[in-house]
């Protein structure tokens, strides 16, 4: 492993890990539906984060669930983040629309 590779997990990680961190801490100040998904889809990323250098490691190699090559949580992790991150703004447009 290079210095390259290792500043690139190292970044991920910490950013993450921070971006997840500030995230939970919103998250007990709120009980807004929108913030709230917002945070589960920030945790969502540091999840998928996590998954994905484990996989660089190795690690994850045998999963059990696979979709013909591909491991079902190389599948869901991406979308499940981006999915959390639609209902939120999803729910933010429509209170716009709803006030005018």
């Amino acid at each position: 492993m290079d210095v390259g590779e290792i500043i690139y997990i190292t970044s991920r990680l910490v950013l993450g890990a921070l971006a997840s961190f500030f995230a939970i801490m919103l998250w007990s100040k709120t009980r807004d539906v929108a913030w709230m998904l917002m945070v589960i889809g920030t945790i969502a990323a540091y999840i998928e984060t996590v998954y994905s250098i484990l996989d660089l490691f190795g690690i994850t190699e045998g999963a059990a669930l696979m979709i013909g090559s591909v491991p079902v949580a190389a599948i869901v992790l991406p979308c499940l983040r981006t999915i959390f991150f639609i209902i939120a703004f999803m729910i933010m447009v429509l209170r716009k629309y709803r006030h005018h």
